[in-house]
Formats: C-alpha cells, sequence, structure tokens
C-alpha cells in the first residue's frame, strides 16, 4: 500500500476510535422493511411503543418517537446516544427484558440499516452528540477501592437500592410513561441491562438512566455529585456485589440432599445449612392457565435440602424486594394493585415415578397425582402458615391438613431476600403422600408469588420439573461396588484372552 494512503487509513481509523457516535451508515427504506418483519410486534407500527404484544411485556417496550434512550455512553445532558450504544441494544438484547438480541439473525449491515430507521421515529437522523462520558483514568479493582465505594454507596445510593444492594423498595417508582420501576438487584449481575462490567456500571452512574429515577452523579447541579475517582469506587463496589451461589447452572437439574446426623435444621439461620449444596433455577411466568401472568419481578429460587434417619428439610430462598404485608400501611404504600401475602410452594408427584415419567408439570393431571407444600408469609395482623394440597391439574385441588403429614414450614425476610425451611417426615400414614426413598432421583418443581407485585392464585411464577436426590452416605459399598465391576471386568479379560488362543491352538492344527 502507498505510505500516503497508509498514513490516511490510520488517521481515519483513530479518529472513529476518539468518536464513537460515528458508525458505518445504513439505509432506512432497507431498515424498514427489517423493523416490519422483526419489531413491530412489541414496538408497534408508528415506533412508539404500543404493539400488540406491549401490555404483556414488563418494563414495557422503547417508545422510539421520544427520542430519548436509557443506556448511553453520550454524556448525562445529552440526549443523543451513539451509533454504537443503539447497535450494542440491538446485537446483544437487554437482559430480564422481552428484547432480544438480533446478533445471530442479522447481519451487521442488516442492523445498521434498521439504526437508521429508527432514529427516523425520534428525529435523530442529522442530530450528533455533543458529550461523551469522561471515563478519566480507570481505577483497578482492589480491596481499599471497594471500601471506599461502598461507603459512598450507603451515602448516595442504598435509598432505593438497599443496604445490601438487591434492591429493597422503600418507595414506590414510576418512570416517565407512568409504568412501575424496581430499583435494579445488584447482586445479580445477569439482570444488568446493559452488563455489570465495571466500565458499564461507571457508565450508569454517570449518565445515569433517563426516563427513570436513577439520576446522573456526574451532573455538577446534583447535591449528590460524584467525582471520576469516586465513581470508579463505587462501580468498583457494585461489581464486587456479584452472587456467586445464586447464578444458574443449566447442566445443574438435581438438588443434592445430604445426609446429616444429630437432628435436621428447623430454621432458616440455622449454621448446618452451610452443609447442604445450593441448586439455583430460573422461575418464570405462569401463562398455561388463567388467570395468566406476564410481569414477574421475581426471577430465581435457590434451593437446599438435607435429610437424617426420619425426614427431610428443604430451605428455599430467594430474593424479593418487598416484604408484602396485607393491612399494613406501609407495605400497601409500596406495593402495586392488589396487594396480598408472599408466598413459595415445592410440588411432588404423590408417588415417585418409575423410570423417566413425571406428571404434567403444571399441577400434575388425573392419572398422575402431585402433593404441593404450600407456604404463606401471614398478614400485617398474622402468622404464617404452611398448607397441604393433592392436585390434579388446574383447578383440581383438595386440601388436607398438613399436620396429619407432619408438614412444617418457617420463614424469615431478611433484606431483601426470604429464606423459608418446610419439613417432612420421610414416609407418612397417608396413602395419598409421597413417601421419600434414599438413592432414587424424585421430581420436583417449585413456584413463588411476590405479594407486593399482584401475584395471587395462578398469578405466579414457577418452575419446570427437576429432581430431588436423597445422597446416600458415602461408606465402603460404592468401594465394594467399585471392586466387584473390577473383578468382573477382569475375570472378562482373562475368559476372552484364554478363548482366543484356543481358538488360535485350533487353527493352527
Amino acid at each position: 500500500m502507498n505510505p500516503k494512503y497508509a498514513a490516511l487509513t490510520a488517521l481515519i481509523a483513530a479518529l472513529l476510535l476518539a468518536h464513537p457516535a460515528a458508525a458505518a451508515p445504513g439505509d432506512p427504506d432497507k431498515g424498514e422493511a427489517i423493523y416490519t418483519q422483526r419489531c413491530v410486534g412489541c414496538h408497534g407500527d408508528e415506533g412508539d411503543g404500543m404493539g400488540p404484544g406491549a401490555e404483556r411485556l414488563n418494563p414495557p417496550p422503547r417508545d422510539f418517537t421520544m427520542g430519548f434512550y436509557k443506556f448511553r455512553t453520550t454524556g448525562f445532558d445529552d440526549y443523543v446516544p451513539n451509533d454504537a450504544d443503539l447497535m450494542r441494544m440491538i446485537r446483544d438484547g437487554m437482559p430480564g427484558t422481552a428484547m432480544p438480541g438480533w446478533g445471530d439473525l442479522l447481519s451487521e449491515a442488516e442492523m445498521w440499516d434498521l439504526i437508521a430507521y429508527l432514529k427516523v421515529f425520534g428525529g435523530l437522523e442529522e442530530e450528533v452528540p455533543t458529550d461523551q462520558v469522561d471515563y478519566g483514568e480507570q481505577v483497578a479493582t482492589s480491596a481499599e477501592s471497594i471500601a471506599k465505594g461502598k461507603a459512598l454507596f450507603k451515602d448516595r445510593c442504598d435509598e432505593c437500592h438497599g443496604a445490601s444492594g438487591k434492591g429493597v423498595a422503600t418507595k414506590r417508582l414510576k418512570d416517565d410513561g407512568g409504568a412501575r420501576t424496581w430499583p435494579r438487584n445488584l447482586t445479580k449481575p445477569w439482570t444488568f441491562r446493559a452488563s455489570n462490567e465495571p466500565r458499564d456500571i461507571f457508565s450508569r452512574i454517570s449518565v445515569g438512566i433517563p426516563g427513570t429515577q436513577m439520576p446522573s452523579f456526574a451532573d455538577p447541579k446534583s447535591k449528590k455529585i460524584l467525582t471520576i475517582e469516586e465513581r470508579w469506587h463505587v462501580a468498583n463496589y457494585v461489581h464486587s456485589l456479584a452472587e456467586a451461589t445464586q447464578v444458574v447452572r443449566p447442566e445443574n437439574t438435581v438438588v443434592k440432599a445430604g445426609r446429616v446426623d444429630g437432628g435436621l435444621p428447623h430454621s432458616p439461620d440455622d449454621p448446618k445449612w452451610a452443609e447442604a449444596e445450593p441448586s439455583t433455577f430460573y422461575l418464570v411466568p405462569q401463562i398455561i392457565a388463567r388467570e395468566r401472568f406476564f410481569t414477574p419481578s421475581n426471577d430465581t429460587i435457590t434451593v437446599r435440602a438435607l435429610y437424617d434417619d426420619t425426614a427431610v428439610a428443604i430451605l428455599l430462598e430467594w430474593d424479593d424486594r418487598t416484604r408484602s404485608l396485607p393491612g399494613d400501611p406501609g407495605a400497601e404504600t409500596v406495593a402495586g394493585p392488589g396487594l396480598s401475602q408472599d408466598a413459595v410452594a415445592v410440588q411432588l408427584p404423590a408417588v415417585i415415578p418409575e423410570g423417566m415419567r413425571k406428571p404434567y408439570f403444571g399441577m400434575g393431571d388425573a392419572a398422575h397425582p402431585v402433593n404441593i407444600w404450600h407456604w404463606q408469609s401471614g398478614p400485617a395482623d398474622g402468622v404464617e402458615s404452611v398448607r397441604l394440597f393433592d392436585a390434579r391439574g388446574f383447578g383440581d385441588l383438595q386440601e388436607r391438613p398438613a399436620g396429619e403429614s407432619g408438614l412444617r414450614a418457617s420463614g424469615v425476610y431478611d433484606a431483601g431476600t426470604w429464606r423459608v425451611v418446610m419439613l417432612r417426615p420421610l414416609s407418612t400414614g397417608a396413602g395419598s403422600d409421597i413417601q421419600f426413598s434414599e438413592g432414587r432421583f424424585t421430581p420436583i418443581a417449585f413456584a413463588a408469588w411476590d405479594g407486593s407485585n399482584g401475584e395471587a392464585g395462578s398469578k405466579h411464577t414457577m418452575t419446570t420439573w427437576y429432581w430431588l436426590l436423597l445422597k446416600p452416605p458415602t461408606g465402603s459399598r460404592p468401594y465394594l461396588a467399585a471392586l466387584a465391576v473390577m473383578i468382573l471386568i477382569a475375570g472378562a479379560q482373562v475368559w476372552w484372552a484364554r478363548g482366543a488362543a484356543r481358538r488360535r491352538r485350533d487353527g493352527e492344527t
């Protein structure tokens, strides 16, 4: 290449890197065809966020006609996003929303075409950002930086996000469109709309989230302004809050109950639970039976289990931004319409199935009934309760006294998290109860209700079937079994070798 052209190419590349607003040009006419095929179902024909699916989505789809975007890397007072910001949202999607990533379906050229068309809705075709986030010099993550960030977080952020960072709600928040918003649970990085990398967290702290009550901490007019260095400390602290034990691992489908001596833990705070291996599963909205539910607030549940000679205990743990107390004025102020009790349920087949056949995961079926253990947190002037149901499908429930089967439950709410223990004997005198068996894989499923989010009855979140395994204690039996297998293999090898030698001798004669 001619040295002059090489120098010019390098200069252009440097300018593009220095100005993230610059992007490959797109064709809005081509983008319109892509939008019509892919986007109108949520965002509507006019780009106003009023597509046919909009009323079932939480948060609601973006109204492009406002030209207003939440996740930007332009300055806090510059409403125009970088094209790279729009590309990221389209390519990667937005976790915790109905907005998918289109990077696997659309080419890069098609995504640039789509961006060109989206900008037409808000009159941004000719607009160019005038300011960018000033990242200064990034502060490396360290114990010292995290400690400084924690102190700043307590002073500036825990009013909404809570002291634990789990978004414990102390007030009812709405965005500029009137939709209910919840403070982000900062311990769950997979729910961050624009990643939980320190640089992206720094952007959110600096820009805020326009249209919501998340402010800019770079705004010199704000009494809570933070310097660039302070914002890096807060970003490092928020990044440190990620809960490693609550990460969903798709390959983990078994709740492994360990055997313990000296009695089972009856309290959620018993230190024995540290001996139990946690398994975390996604909660999804119940959309199978009426009344269907589309706008959940809780997304995962973590399960641990232990057992002894007589009983099995299951610890259920899930984050909930509110303690729902019907009849309590404070809880009613924070909650949405239809405040009810928080609740959780465990579903088990009435009989452990042979092979892989399981009852229908939606409350069983006529031929394969299920047991449902259902705990409720209680109203403001009441106490928690546990109920036992036999179910043969949606709408076919029969309640019987939980005490007759020895079912007990106890729950504790602390810093944005419910922890509930359910305990029942391995065997009961009731023929309709599941009878637990050591070493057997038992189907198990879960459901949860956030009373402050209007969840009650069939309006709840749930899981599909997973497995509960009461693990046999480790001892000599596994080693004896392995030794027996080794002896059988060795014997087979000797038999095969002798047979081969005999055949060889017969062939020679």
